[in-house]
């Protein structure tokens, strides 16, 4: 029973393995002949199957459809080309009129189940429901791909950043024994087919393609798969335009609204609608922005260093005018670190320069002024014969509108200290507030050069690869 059954398959292995028979007036194959074939589809066509059925992989990347930073979900549109070799669908063009090549609908054949791993949603792309036989037996079968794959993406360098996703192909049951893979072009034609397609496809922009045949091992079972890299670059123009210019502008408004005089205009009103601008830019641009829960992008920390740089701009016009107006209304002095630390080293570092010299104390000043003070004339001095020369009776007469006059003049000339003394300590005051807001205008001009200094590197960068 057994040597019966090892003869009939034997037997239908020749009638398979001979030339699919050709009739005259008959272009190409006879439809028995391949009918024989179809009734076969489900076996892998091969004659010993010990001898894996070798599937050639060639794809063109058409078009980029969407990344979504969020779901790490990259959306490709491949043209997807398979190449493998039919033992039974064998023909002599000579003796079929000259026929070469036949078109046959692709569900009557075998084919190697090729599936891209990365794959994480369904197939809406329209099949193609044939494929092109040559007289050799090899099968090339084209189709178009819808590929939503997923992809590890990295947002950090956004709107200047690159990205490398694989596309890894192989077959889903057949192991290394049953069905092998390999590319069918080199990496450098499939990158620039693809390079040609790309050229006008909106926001990316093809950098290279790669790949690297492997076999992957689960248990004991080993499958053959072949792994392509696509690299990809953004195009950040829409991004610069958008965002980084207008940015730049509301930063350069707030720079040079440091140039208000603190003292005589009301700054803080102006940086606090400068920051309200701002505010609503941000609400308005951060659908543009990607966000992921591994990361944040790094433009999106230079809108909030450069928000929190506007709202330390508006602490320090508050602190400063605090210095100016509050500190000098209370009368209080200008301590002693506090002139020691701004109003010497600071001063000097930032090489702030005062027109009339450094303020000095108003003790010194008081000093200074010279001895200009009226004495008022006691009573008893006044009424002494011996130091008056005038007649008696007109001496006691002037000696209470002198007094009231020396009293008058007493008040005039403490109302006059007391006006100088504000004066002075206004000076100080105003001098330390000035001191504050040149140094911390050139920390603020530091860190706004720094963020970009950084941007326009990192735009450099991906400029040149």
């Amino acid at each position: 029973m057994l040597l019966l059954t090892s003869c009939f398959f034997l037997l239908a292995v020749s009638t398979c393995v001979g030339n699919l028979e050709c009739r005259e007036g008959h272009s190409g194959p006879t439809y028995e002949s391949m009918q024989d074939v179809f009734d076969k589809k489900q076996f892998r066509p091969a004659v010993n199957l010990s001898n894996p059925t070798i599937a050639n992989i060639s794809f063109t990347l058409y078009a980029v459809l969407g990344v979504n930073e969020k779901t790490q979900i990259l959306t490709t549109f491949l043209w997807l080309r398979l190449y493998w070799f039919h033992e039974f669908l064998v023909w002599d063009p000579m003796q079929c009129d000259g026929v070469t090549k036949i078109s046959l609908p692709v569900h009557e054949l075998w084919t190697p189940d090729i599936i891209v791993y990365e794959f994480v949603d369904d197939d809406v792309s329209q099949e193609c429901p044939y494929v092109y036989i040559n007289h050799t037996g090899h099968i090339r079968y084209d189709r178009m791909l819808r590929l939503v794959s997923s992809c590890n993406l990295q947002i950090f360098s956004f709107p200047f950043d690159i990205q490398n996703c694989t596309f890894t192909f192989g077959s889903y049951m057949h192991t290394i024994k049953d069905v092998r893979v390999s590319p069918a072009l080199p990496f450098e034609q499939m990158s620039g087919n693809s390079k040609r397609y790309l050229e006008t496809s909106g926001e990316w922009e093809l950098v290279v393609i790669l790949g690297e045949s492997s076999i992957l091992q689960f248990g004991i079972d080993e499958w053959d798969i072949i792994t392509f890299w696509v690299v990809i670059k953004r195009r950040p123009i829409l991004y610069v335009v958008n965002l980084l210019i207008p940015s730049s502008f509301l930063m350069l408004i707030d720079i040079l609204s440091f140039y208000l005089p603190p003292h005589s205009v009301d700054r803080a009103s102006f940086k606090m609608t400068l920051i309200l601008g701002y505010t609503v830019f941000l609400l308005i641009m951060n659908d543009l922005l990607p966000s992921t829960a591994n990361g944040t992008p790094i433009i999106g920390i230079y809108f909030s260093v450069c928000l929190a740089l506007m709202v330390i701009s508006l602490l320090e016009t508050v602190i400063i005018t605090n210095v100016l107006h509050h500190n000098s209304m209370k009368y209080r002095e200008v301590p002693h670190w506090v002139r020691v630390v701004i109003l010497g080293y600071i001063a000097r570092l930032i090489c702030y320069k005062w027109l009339d010299g450094p303020p000095r104390r108003s003790q010194e000043k008081a000093e200074s002024a010279g001895p200009w003070t009226i004495q008022p004339t006691s009573p008893q001095s006044d009424s002494n014969p011996s130091t008056s020369n005038t007649v008696p009776g007109i001496a006691l007469q002037a000696v209470p509108e002198l007094i009231q006059i020396c009293k008058d003049v007493s008040v005039m000339r403490s109302h006059l200290s007391s006006l100088q003394k504000e004066e002075e300590l206004q000076d100080q005051w105003c001098h330390v507030g000035y001191v504050l807001d040149f140094l911390l205008f050139r920390i603020y001009l530091m860190l706004i050069s720094f963020y970009a200094f950084v941007i326009i590197c990192m735009w450099c960068i991906w400029f040149n690869q």
